[in-house]
């Protein structure tokens, strides 16, 4: 049966060199996509659920053979290519997911915490993901490179993804000249956190809004909005101010591309008895309102529960004892495959975990999950 989702994965090279191979590389695929799905994790959990639901599984390919052992299923996922993986993983978001012009695509970072290997002195994987908070789904990831950071993987992410008229929001350790370059390029727009990281600049900014407003922002063209929000116990109260990035004021800036303001947002919140403030300040490409602009950075916020945390609780990620070779990246990716299946569904209203105790249980609303990748 054709479907979409197969066919964006058939060009995956198999990693195998046997001449003759029982188990083809898109059952597999399949296999685990579905058992990940139903919430079975681990090879053996997966083995378990294809021997399970294999008359099922032939509604969309033969399995003339049967399920493969786990040893087969954990050899193929050590040595699957993690690059042509996230090629076809890229491809296939591109086909049933548009990016609109103002959707938010945050970059954000995340460590598989029991992916270090330490009899082969191997560190813990860290991915670098593409979130659009418009279609809630993962739009590519890239694993930073060993004993490096996310400023390498950040500009490889970049390049596979179609990013035109998008925002790209990165926090602060994205925050580079060379990256504000290659978003402009790609005809997106940038809102980057500023830290430290950038030296010069962020002193700059620092030090000028915190002189302009003990002076209330006197002769200067500053515009404003604040908002507040209540609910489950809490209170927040988030100001956002927004300046011209002139030269004159913050020199630094005629290193950026394209950047036409700087932005300062002070947050507060209140739990019960206990009060919390922030102040971060931003740089950005857009000429937009502070309204705007304190929304596209809360969207980037909202990444760590619409994704880390959905990893993390649902998926059980940080739990993950996958570790060997390539199996702890390439997991990682088909742990994405199956949240963005999840968050496309749009014939049940329930969580994510709910969704998935329902795939393991019934066999067409898993069959409805599978054809959202048509």
């Amino acid at each position: 049966m054709s479907n979409q989702l197969l066919i964006h994965f058939s060009t995956l090279p198999d990693p195998r060199v046997e001449r003759t191979k029982r188990y083809p590389l898109n059952e597999i695929i399949l296999l685990i996509i579905c058992a990940a799905l139903s919430g079975f994790e681990g090879w053996k959990q997966i083995k378990d659920f294809g021997e399970i639901k294999l008359e099922w599984l032939r509604k969309f390919l033969p399995y003339e053979n049967g399920i493969p052992v786990d040893d087969t299923i954990a050899r193929v996922m050590h040595k699957l290519d993690t690059k042509a993986f996230q090629s076809c993983f890229v491809s296939w978001m591109q086909s049933v997911v548009k990016t609109t012009d103002g959707d938010v695509v945050a970059i954000d970072g995340k460590t598989l915490r029991r992916s270090h290997d330490g009899a082969s002195g191997k560190s813990a994987i860290h991915m670098v993901s593409a979130w659009s908070s418009a279609n809630g789904v993962v739009l590519g990831q890239e694993k930073t490179a060993e004993k490096s950071n996310e400023i390498t993987a950040i500009p490889e992410l970049l390049n596979v993804l179609e990013l035109k008229g998008c925002i790209v929001s990165i926090d602060a350790m994205g925050c580079q000249t060379a990256i504000a370059e290659q978003i402009v390029k790609h005809k997106a727009d940038y809102i980057l956190a500023l830290k430290g990281n950038q030296g010069c600049l962020h002193e700059e900014v620092k030090d000028f809004f915190n002189i302009a407003q003990a002076e209330n922002f006197k002769g200067l063209k500053v515009k404003y909005h604040e908002e507040h929000d209540k609910g489950h116990g809490r209170i927040e109260h988030r100001q956002c101010w927004v300046l011209e990035a002139n030269q004159t004021h913050f020199p630094s800036a005629a290193k950026w591309e394209s950047l036409k303001q700087v932005v300062m947002i002070k947050s507060q919140r209140h739990i019960k008895e206990k009060t919390s403030e922030e102040t971060r300040f931003y740089i950005t490409s857009l000429a937009e309102e502070p309204q705007k602009l304190l929304h596209a950075v809360r969207q980037h916020w909202q990444v760590e529960n619409a994704l880390h945390w959905t990893l993390d609780v649902t998926f059980r990620e940080d739990e993950s004892r996958i570790r060997k070779e390539a199996a702890p990246e390439n997991y990682a990716m088909f742990r994405h495959i199956t949240l963005n299946l999840l968050k496309l569904d749009t014939s049940r209203k329930a969580s994510i975990k709910r969704k998935r105790l329902m795939a393991s249980i019934d066999d067409d609303f898993r069959e409805t999950l599978i054809r959202q990748g048509i």
